[in-house]
């Protein structure tokens, strides 16, 4: 059973929620490359380029942050379906915007706002990456939003799986253009998700690394990484150890993408789909690792976070972040001018709509615009020392 049957068309697409006859074309693109090229060309794309990654407000320059995240995602996304036959410009898209809906500080953030928006049906960063390219990135004369095919719509909703209790962001947006939430994406959709594991498992080892935060000695405890460092050791001996580390990471991306092609094409073989909509209705994810390599993978997660991302200066960090965020929340309901005139001057009636307004304010914020209010607030002395550099 050939993979490249059950890609994404896209002169197949269920089409756009807003009709745009009369439109200047611009260029000859097929709808997912018009998509792709909409999520480059937003102003929440580009503000990933100040949003945090693993480390927040970096004092290096060499880290990673949400964008060159997204950007090595796409490669990899990319990459996989090309070798499987899928939609390529679709998968791209996918793994570009698939982050676009983190507030400042990562998931420190997110838990900050999630806390303060807990009475107004909280908050989640991929439904809120749904609500910012659907409503909130408005560059268009006659809608809100940018008015992405359903394809990519239902792709970014539902890249880790079916949905069966949506936050009240992706509630709104299903609601509004029906994206079959009960069922699963379609395959380029879950090579997305997939590439955004395998750039980060591989990516965070590189920044820890650089940070001191995790040593050789402590990556070598992991029997999947110890062996493909002893590969690279038997084909680069005497090469010095920073190289060979960026070629572990290299090697460990690339056993990892082959593992995802062979594994992937097995499963469609096995179920027997023949089209992206069999894929969505067979009930399964298809499109991701082995089981040999799942195993290793969630182990290595389980390091990541034990030894990386709950590292007490981590947690240091984003306590202070938590702090930063919850204050300015608190700060903006009391006294909504604070936001500003463009900001202050939409903002709804009721109690709830305003919660959410503000959440919506403070989630489109870099880490450096979210530390710089709060220091025009409370003053640059009360910013938490873990972000004071920035």
């Amino acid at each position: 059973m050939s993979v490249a049957r059950c890609a994404s068309d896209p002169a197949q697409s269920r089409g756009r929620r807003h009709a745009e006859s009369g439109r200047v074309v611009r260029g000859p693109r097929d709808a997912f490359q018009r998509d792709r090229d909409r999520i480059i060309h937003s102003i929440a794309f580009r503000r990933l380029r100040h949003k945090t990654q693993v480390f927040i407000a970096p004092d290096g320059d060499h880290y990673r942050v949400r964008l060159t995240h997204s950007i090595e995602v796409a490669q990899i996304g990319r990459g996989i379906a090309r070798a499987l036959g899928l939609n390529e410009d679709l998968t791209e898209a996918l793994c570009l915007a698939h982050d676009i809906g983190h507030p400042p500080f990562g998931h420190a953030g997110e838990d900050a706002l999630k806390a303060a928006m807990a009475a107004h049906g909280g908050f989640d960063h991929n439904g809120h990456t749904l609500r910012t390219l659907a409503c909130l990135e408005c560059p268009y004369p006659l809608f809100d939003g940018l008015n992405l095919t359903w394809e990519t719509l239902e792709g970014l909703a539902k890249h880790n799986g079916p949905v069966t209790h949506p936050g009240w962001a992706l509630a709104m947006i299903d609601a509004d253009f029906g994206l079959d939430l009960a069922s699963h994406a379609s395959l380029e959709a879950q090579v997305a998700a997939v590439a955004d594991d395998i750039a980060y498992d591989n990516h965070d080892i590189d920044d820890g690394l650089r940070a001191g935060l995790l040593d050789l000695d402590q990556l070598m405890e992991q029997p999947f990484v110890a062996a493909n460092y002893r590969a690279v050791e038997a084909r680069f001996p005497g090469a010095p150890r920073e190289r060979l580390l960026r070629e572990l990471v290299r090697d460990q991306i690339g056993v990892m993408v082959n593992d995802v092609i062979a594994a992937t094409a097995a499963n469609v073989a096995d179920a027997g789909v023949a089209s992206a909509d069999e894929v969505r209705a067979v009930g399964r994810t298809l499109g991701g690792f082995s089981a040999e390599l799942a195993a290793a993978e969630r182990e290595l997660k389980r390091f990541m976070y034990k030894n990386l991302y709950h590292h007490p200066e981590q947690l240091a960090a984003a306590e202070g972040a938590n702090k930063v965020v919850g204050e300015l929340f608190a700060a903006y309901a009391a006294d909504p001018r604070l936001m500003g005139e463009d900001w202050s001057a939409r903002l709804p009636g009721e109690e709830w709509a305003t919660n959410r307004h503000i959440g919506d304010y403070i989630a489109g914020m870099t880490d450096r615009f979210a530390i710089d209010r709060y220091a025009e607030i409370f003053g640059r002395d009360a910013v938490p020392a873990p972000l004071a550099h920035a």
